[in-house]
């Protein structure tokens, strides 16, 4: 089955990129991560509260429905639970699921200290069983993750890690894009240079990458517009995506997609931003109206406390909190836009 996303994917490798085919992406991937905190909040509960498992699978079965984002990531066990009510029957909308969880991800677990340490390789995933019924069920594509440490023997192991994983992927005919954290601790560099780790080891640690095991497309964080285009301009056969982050503000997130679409990204592939939302589905109608260009950020953001109003929500920040930047990296481009 073709869907919307391969599409987008074949217009970008064959040149013909427009920015109606930059992708969106949905990460609804955060219980492998965070545990009971990782549903968000149901804000039309007065007073909002936690959603349960159930409730986080039907808000992500409605973001299906809706049809704007053109992948959606989740767990295993979750997607076993969307296949069971049909939600992607039909759909242009890619299920993914995540191939692995290395332990800097389980920084959200309440009172962990796992994030005080170099993260190492973990996975759990079983790619046999979820490509098994695909594609009437399950799926062929997952996301696998990395951090490099700048540490010899857990940058060795996580490399080993990676070419386990892509040796299981090739043997059972599966996907995968690839995602690379900054470092999880703290390596004494700048932004630039962290930008500069970063993109090295990930040209570095593809290297010798056949074309049968090469990932789709990256996912990565965003450390500003020189780093951002000196990766998406150094191999036209890398489709090079953007990851994001804290939830933020509704500027950042906006700003956040209009600045790595303008520097070279052709994905954006959100999490908490969009998961703890007051209203995810606004939010994703107007991300990509952000994408495409027909609105700017901060247009988007007083288009979304428009919505916020309608729905009768009370909005988690006043517009004029909202309207602002806080992401140092985000505000620096910004103001050099300006």
């Amino acid at each position: 089955m073709v869907t919307r996303l391969d599409r987008k994917l074949a217009n970008i490798r064959a040149g013909r990129y427009t920015r109606a085919d930059f992708v969106i992406a949905d990460a609804k991937d955060s219980d492998v991560g965070a545990g009971v905190t990782a549903t968000g909040f149901d804000y039309s509960a007065k007073p909002p509260r936690r959603r349960t498992r159930q409730e986080f699978i039907t808000q992500i079965e409605e973001i299906i429905k809706q049809d704007v984002v053109d992948i959606m990531l989740v767990s295993q066990s979750n997607l076993e639970l969307l296949d069971e009510r049909g939600a992607f029957f039909g759909s242009e909308v890619k299920p993914a699921i995540r191939g692995n969880l290395e332990t800097m991800c389980w920084g959200a677990v309440r009172h962990g200290t796992y994030v005080q340490t170099a993260s190492v390789p973990f996975r759990d995933t079983n790619l046999a069983r979820a490509i098994a019924n695909y594609p009437a069920h399950g799926t062929d594509l997952a996301l696998y993750s990395v951090s490099y440490s700048n540490d010899v023997e857990l940058d060795v192991r996580t490399l080993n890690a990676f070419a386990d994983f892509r040796a299981e992927a090739a043997r059972v005919g599966f996907k995968y894009f690839y995602e690379v954290f900054n470092p999880s601790i703290d390596l004494g560099f700048s932004r630039d240079q962290i930008g500069e780790f970063v993109n090295d080891n990930i040209i570095k640690s593809l290297a010798s990458v056949p074309k049968a095991e090469r990932p789709l497309f990256l996912k990565t964080a965003y450390n500003g517009p020189k780093a951002l285009e000196e990766l998406a301009s150094f191999d036209s056969e890398l489709i090079v995506g953007v990851l994001g982050g804290g939830a933020g503000t509704t500027r950042d997130t906006f700003e956040l997609v209009a600045q790595s679409e303008r520097y070279g990204a052709r994905l954006a592939l959100f999490g908490r931003k969009i998961n703890l939302a007051e209203a995810p589905l606004q939010l994703i109608v107007l991300m990509r109206a952000v994408a495409d260009g027909t609105l700017g950020p901060e247009e988007a953001v007083r288009a979304y406390h428009g919505e916020l109003q309608k729905l009768g929500l009370t909005p988690n920040r006043p517009l004029a909190d909202d309207r602002a930047i806080t992401e140092e990296v985000l505000t620096e481009a910004a103001a050099k836009a300006a």
